[in-house]
């Protein structure tokens, strides 16, 4: 079993088993046009032993041999269910898959990804071990058909795999995607409670993550190595609109936007540069005002910006603090000093990026 803790996961001799010949784990792989990696893809997934899996392939409109693929693997293999959706996009055959699972646990997979062994089991374990867990994800490791994933996905990954326990989750949370959603276990039962993937102008995964916390699920990692994140040219990550950055930006001020109205001390933007002046701007329409932004450049303090004076961080004192800063390591640095003052994260400040 895996035992959650503040600090992390504990692992402890033994498994439940389910004692029965339901699936513990429902596998969800939408795929479209994949014939070149769902063969391996589907082989990673079939090949953990860890848990006992049932694996759900959504067709969404192949135009290539993957349905082929998988036809040929489900006549080899029972555990594999090949299913369509009819080219409706990824939300729908993320539902499609959902209406279809009978495990109480929904991995999820992309069918250009390799999922790595003993992944399913130490989510399985996760998840039951502490009941308020809403998602659980795992470490990933980068790579690329060209051998280059690319410095700002490198960076990404080294920031995801960080993260660990539901308070880092939830301290992350508003400065960027804490979880890589091929790498996640949910919950079911959280899953339903929240409503299921939504489609929208928005990255559906963000989104979801942001609703489990704002409906009281927490986020987590188990700390092994559970998926190989594949990056190529032309995938969804960076040719649709709905993860463009001002998108995920919006989504934030969504979320984030409920939290400030219910504060009842004035709000202070750390941060008077571009960055903060952006998330204020994303903030006003969602009803957010803030008294000042704080800042530690001389030439700006006294000045003003988006109409509210820029004044010496000491202005943080009895206010709510949103961090936004952008120059790297900036974030932490301010974190560290406010927590210095006796600052409490979640509580008295809140760091966006």
């Amino acid at each position: 079993m895996v035992a959650f803790t503040q600090d992390g996961f504990t692992r402890s001799a033994g498994s439940a088993a389910d004692g029965s010949d339901a699936p513990q784990v429902s596998v969800l792989l939408p795929y479209r046009d994949a014939a070149r990696t769902l063969r391996e893809a589907m082989q990673s997934v079939l090949a953990d032993a860890s848990a006992t899996i049932e694996l759900l392939a959504v067709d969404d409109g192949s135009r290539d041999e993957g349905p082929t693929i998988v036809a040929e693997l489900a006549r080899r293999d029972p555990r594999v269910r090949a299913l369509a959706s009819d080219g409706r996009g990824l939300v729908a055959a993320l539902e499609h898959a959902r209406r279809h699972a009978r495990a109480p646990r929904l991995a999820r997979m992309d069918a250009d990804d390799v999922s790595l062994l003993g992944r399913f089991g130490a989510q399985r374990d996760a998840l039951d071990a502490n009941p308020s867990l809403g998602a659980v994800g795992a470490h990933v490791e980068l790579f690329a058909d060209d051998g280059d994933p690319g410095e700002g996905m490198a960076r990404y990954v080294d920031w995801l795999n960080t993260l660990r326990t539901r308070h880092d989750h939830a301290r992350e949370l508003f400065v960027e995607s804490p979880l890589c959603h091929p790498s996640v276990m949910l919950r079911a039962s959280a899953i339903e409670a929240v409503g299921g993937y939504l489609d929208g102008d928005f990255p559906e995964d963000y989104e979801l993550w942001l609703r489990l916390d704002a409906a009281g699920f927490g986020l987590a990692k188990v700390p092994e190595l559970g998926l190989r994140w594949r990056q190529h040219a032309g995938q969804t990550t960076f040719r649709d609109p709905r993860y463009r950055l001002e998108a995920f930006r919006a989504l934030k001020a969504r979320f984030l936007a409920p939290r400030l109205l219910g504060e009842t001390r004035s709000i202070a933007i750390w941060g008077a540069g571009r960055e903060g002046r952006r998330t204020l701007g994303e903030l006003e329409p969602q009803g957010v005002r803030a008294a000042c932004f704080l800042d530690i450049d001389p030439k700006k303090i006294g000045r003003v910006a988006r109409g509210i004076p820029i004044v010496d961080p000491i202005g943080a004192d009895g206010r709510f603090v949103i961090v936004a800063v952008a120059t790297r390591g900036a974030r932490q640095i301010v974190r560290d000093a406010l927590i210095r003052r006796g600052r409490v994260e979640g509580v008295d400040f809140v760091c966006v990026a």
